[in-house]
């Protein structure tokens, strides 16, 4: 906010005295506070810091000691620097003992090589100081009315984040309270650069207080959440040298309260962590990002898929719950079982909510000889945590990040085939669905669906007499009880003669010989097959 000792030395009123700085350069970029001219050697006792002191020097010391200790009063209480102009005290310059001790302490020193009035000179700083400060109250305002209205239209935390990398011009992190990355923008440096290693990075940052700044790698970070409710923090690389300007510490601690009160609103819903994972997961099934970038957000996040066994699993409740309200808590309990039973069975994997209904799971495992007892525990946690029956669909493991999707896709089919399974597992692969899992697969294929129409369509056509629906439950009860008429009329709860004379029209409608064990076959593979596509 403050213009600094060389920002002064090139105003009209200062080159008019044609300034020389005879010590102390590496102090040219502190701030000027305030101007004040002074002709007493005591004056370090007048001073609060940031002071440009202008002197004549007539009631400097005379003493070489005297000029060291003067110097020495005004570098401890941390003036920006001292303008002596020559003529009066001083003409050739300045006492060899006072620049040796300023270039000792840091302290700009600086001739005026002629006589200069001193009021232009404080009215113009003081006029850049004062503009400089309008300029910031005017950038903060700036910056409190665009977070609050990110805050109104309920912003999610990328969001926040891409604003302050934007405000900003410099990367930002936002991380959770175990280092782990929840979110960033690289404000164009490669993400790599900004990412890799950042857990040992982020916990050797050295910052005091819930706002700190750590000079030896120029980040600035801010705490997130409320007192005694703390959830992470969030991290600004700032340009330059030095402490950062007041406006970069209201623009993160801004964010912060923004990210604080989203998190407020939203914690009764999914947790900031999900939220990423289901964002990878979506981003894997859709092709929406690319696995490089999957790959790095996701080591960040603590889940590493790079050289690692990927399965995908997906998981649903035998039965959907009707009804949005009812569908959410169950879709929410499901979740929260699922994320349980990854932590209890200590396996690393990204975990989210696919739709209303499923959670999918993308497990990374060390080794493909881990697949089986990690699965199988994984299973058991689930089962043991759920409060209703679930069925879980793994799919063919990968050891590709690229390859995820179809392992991820084979899963979420596998799911959806094994709610008519006849048989009971903690899990089910590809291999435990048969023909279904094959017709399931299948069921976005026109021939399948040309074979189905084929095979079955004047029976669901049917007009007049029992509905083609009613005929449809009968042949698959006929061919469920293999082919035995009276056990299937049982299951119908029909007397056989009226049984009987619906498998005759069926085989009038379908030109089929219902006693042929091949039409039979055909029948019973397009009944499946239709089933596949009405699920």
């Amino acid at each position: 906010m403050f213009p600094t000792v060389r920002d002064v030395l090139v105003l009209d009123p200062v080159r008019y005295g044609a300034p020389r700085v005879v010590a102390g350069h590496a102090g040219l970029e502190r701030p000027v506070r305030w101007v004040h001219s002074a002709e007493v050697p005591d004056i370090a006792g007048l001073l609060r810091g940031g002071e440009l002191v202008l002197t004549t020097g007539i009631g400097m010391p005379a003493s070489d000691s005297g000029l060291r200790t003067f110097i020495a009063e005004l570098a401890e209480v941390g003036c920006a620097g001292l303008v002596v102009e020559l003529g009066r005290r001083y003409t050739g310059g300045v006492p060899k003992s006072m620049a040796i001790a300023a270039e000792r302490a840091g302290l700009p020193l600086i001739e005026l090589h002629r006589a200069t009035p001193f009021v232009p000179i404080t009215e113009a700083v003081h006029a850049l100081i004062l503009d400089a400060q309008l300029a910031e109250l005017t950038a903060t305002e700036a910056i409190h009315q665009r977070f609050t209205e990110l805050t109104v239209e309920g912003a999610d935390p990328a969001e926040v984040v891409r604003e302050v990398a934007q405000l900003a011009h410099n990367p930002v992190v936002l991380e959770n309270l175990a280092r782990q990355v929840l979110s960033y923008d690289a404000a164009g440096d490669r993400p790599e650069m900004l990412l890799d290693g950042w857990e040992a990075f982020s916990r050797g940052l050295r910052v005091e207080g819930r706002t700190g700044f750590d000079p030896a790698t120029g980040w600035l970070a801010t705490v997130v959440g409320a007192r005694g409710h703390d959830w992470g923090r969030l991290l600004l690389r700032c340009g330059g040298e030095g402490p950062p300007p007041s406006r970069l510490i209201i623009l993160l601690e801004r964010a912060a309260s923004t990210l604080a009160l989203d998190r407020l609103v939203r914690r009764d819903e999914e947790g900031l962590e999900r939220q990423v994972h289901r964002t990878l997961l979506t981003g894997l099934l859709e092709h929406s990002r690319s696995a490089a970038e999957i790959a790095l957000r996701a080591k960040a996040l603590g889940v590493p898929l790079e050289r690692r066994r990927l399965v995908g699993i997906v998981l649903r409740s035998r039965e959907d719950e009707r009804g949005p309200v009812a569908a959410h808590l169950q879709l929410r309990e499901l979740t929260d079982s699922v994320g349980a039973a990854l932590r209890e069975s200590r396996l690393a994997g990204l975990c989210g909510a696919l739709d209303e209904h499923a959670v999918g799971v993308l497990l990374a495992l060390p080794g493909a000889d881990r697949e089986p007892a990690a699965l199988a525990s994984f299973a058991e946690c689930v089962h043991r945590m759920s409060t209703r029956p679930v069925l879980i669909g793994v799919g063919s493991g990968v050891d590709e990040i690229r390859e995820a999707r179809r392992s991820l896709l084979e899963a979420g089919q596998v799911a959806q085939v094994a709610r008519h399974a006849t048989r009971s597992a903690p899990y089910y692969q590809l291999t435990d669905v048969g023909l279904r899992g094959l017709l399931h697969l299948l069921r976005g294929d026109a021939r399948l669906q040309t074979y189905v129409e084929r095979e079955l369509g004047p029976l669901l056509a049917s007009r007049g007499g029992v509905p083609g629906e009613e005929l449809l439950g009968a042949l698959r009860a006929y061919l469920a009880h293999g082919r035995n008429k009276s056990a299937a009329a049982a299951a119908l709860h029909l007397s056989r003669p009226a049984f009987y004379e619906r498998l005759n029209r069926i085989g009038r409608l379908l030109d089929v010989d219902l006693e042929s064990a091949e039409d039979c076959l055909s029948l019973h593979v397009a009944i499946l097959a239709l089933d596949a596509l009405r699920d």
